[in-house]
């Protein structure tokens, strides 16, 4: 059975930091690429980082700005998403995705956790 379980959510003042962590189980996790996927009320889901099968290669969307890190360790089967200065406008839900390829696109992501949620506020 395929798991994507994360954890590491809450709430955050603004400019603060959140780890957030995805354990996965069930699939050959070191053949798939990682993403972290967000999705704020009323907004389309973004990805917001996607890290390569082997964690050499990684993509940033638009609202990383140089303040996240996505890494990967594929000895634990584990995903992760260091997200420092965060701002008010990170506050979504944040899903991890697992797929055959590192793309922007979430069509292209097979497996996906349930989501943590994450909130910036004062």
């Amino acid at each position: 059975q395929v798991q994507l379980v994360e954890s590491g959510g809450g709430l955050v003042q603004p400019g603060g930091s959140l780890r957030l962590s995805c354990v996965a189980s069930g699939f050959p996790f070191s053949n798939y690429a990682m993403a972290w996927f967000r999705q704020a009320p009323g907004k389309e889901r973004e990805i917001v980082q996607g890290i390569s099968r082997s964690g050499t290669v990684t993509y940033d969307g638009r609202s990383v700005e140089g303040r996240f890190t996505i890494s990967r360790d594929n000895l634990k089967n584990t995903v992760y998403l260091q997200m420092n200065s965060l701002k008010p406008e990170d506050t979504a839900v944040y899903t991890c995705a697992a797929g055959k390829s590192l793309d922007m696109s979430s069509h292209v992501y097979d497996f996906w956790g349930q989501g943590v949620q994450v909130t910036v506020s004062s």
